[in-house]
């Protein structure tokens, strides 16, 4: 029952006034829906009998007449009428035409597999690195209509990518080298959650006995939705748009494998924990392509060794060391120290060579 007729009923006990104060309606309002009543009541039975008609001819073409050509039909008939009310009146009806799309589902469960729980909860943040991971896989086109599958475990708190594989196959031992990537750089995985979703490499037997053995327990969202993964989804189309640059696809399989991603340095103490989204640490120039490495080794430690690294990307000291020191003094500190090694060094090298020279000029 609507306003206006509650008013209508209890009007004579009450009055049109007070019931509309109360209601909050305007008394103009129900004094025309009052004198247009009639006219409502001479709707519904035009909308009945068109009803019975709109059905006949759904029936006639045994099911497959959608609203277009049933308002064709009408039409053809005489009947004035606008597809807009056929279809409110099929909606009602709960009529609808035949339609060949294929429906396409992309995640089909097993029954007899078993649903890891979900602690995620679409929180993606975490208080500490190395406690929460995401994983998924993508596709990376090829020229051909090929493609390469790309895996990758991105840590939750820092944001960084962990480990990560790429093949020219799905199989489940893509993701389980995702994982030995990701073990690799930070040293242990032990208590860590990977949150995933629920495709077949991720529920296959191997990949569940592979975080048992490292110590990793699983988590999977909702079947079907991507927003329960949705940091690991940001990244992939992040890293498609910024490689390709407006490209559909990479010329071959060597320009494919991932050169910009960003790694995360390993773990010297699995066990320290620090806080989320800390500022960048201080990096070497760009310019600076020695493979020596002159800087205190209790202060920098490499992020990827030389197996690691993604084919054709130079992984020396731009972006293969970072600072253990997040105070602004301790980085000024620590790029003096940076600096005075480098110098001792350069002159160090430089009195070896007049060294050496001087004999020779001697004989």
């Amino acid at each position: 029952m609507n306003r206006f007729q509650f008013v209508a009923d209890h009007q004579r006990r009450y009055g049109v006034k007070r019931l509309c104060t109360i209601l909050r309606i305007a008394r103009s309002s129900f004094y025309y829906w009052h004198a247009t009543a009639m006219d409502r009541a001479a709707r519904r039975e035009a909308d009945a009998l068109l009803a019975t008609r709109i059905r006949a001819v759904h029936q006639e073409s045994d099911g497959t007449y959608g609203v277009p050509r049933i308002t064709a039909e009408l039409r053809d008939d005489g009947e004035r009428v606008n597809h807009k009310r056929v279809a409110r009146l099929m909606r009602s009806m709960n009529l609808e035409g035949l339609r060949l799309r294929r429906r396409h589902r992309t995640t089909i469960p097993v029954p007899a597999v078993a649903k890891a729980p979900d602690p995620i909860g679409r929180d993606f943040t975490a208080t500490a690195v190395n406690t929460k991971y995401v994983g998924d896989i993508t596709y990376l086109p090829l020229d051909g209509g090929k493609f390469c599958y790309l895996a990758t475990d991105i840590d939750l708190a820092s944001r960084r990518l962990a480990g990560w594989a790429i093949a020219d196959h799905m199989r489940t031992e893509l993701v389980t080298d995702a994982l030995a990537a990701a073990k690799r750089t930070r040293g242990s995985l032990t208590g860590a959650i990977t949150h995933t979703d629920h495709g077949s490499q991720y529920k296959s037997r191997a990949f569940t006995e592979a975080c048992r053995s490292t110590g990793v327990r699983q988590s999977m969202g909702a079947i079907g939705s991507s927003a329960d993964n949705a940091l690991a989804e940001s990244f992939n189309t992040t890293f498609k748009r910024e490689t390709l640059q407006g490209r559909k696809n990479w010329p071959n399989e060597r320009e494919a494998p991932p050169r910009r991603l960003p790694m995360a340095p390993p773990l010297q103490h699995p066990t320290t924990t620090l806080p989320p989204r800390t500022p960048q640490p201080h990096r070497l120039r760009d310019n600076h392509r020695s493979n020596n490495n002159y800087a205190d080794p209790s202060r920098i430690t490499r992020a990827q060794d030389s197996g690691s690294s993604p084919p054709g990307r130079h992984t020396t000291p731009p972006e293969s060391m970072t600072v253990r020191q997040t105070h602004p003094a301790g980085r000024r500190c620590s790029r003096l120290i940076t600096t005075a090694f480098v110098l001792v060094r350069c002159l160090c090298d430089g009195a070896q060579d007049q060294t050496k020279a001087v004999p020779a000029s001697g004989a």
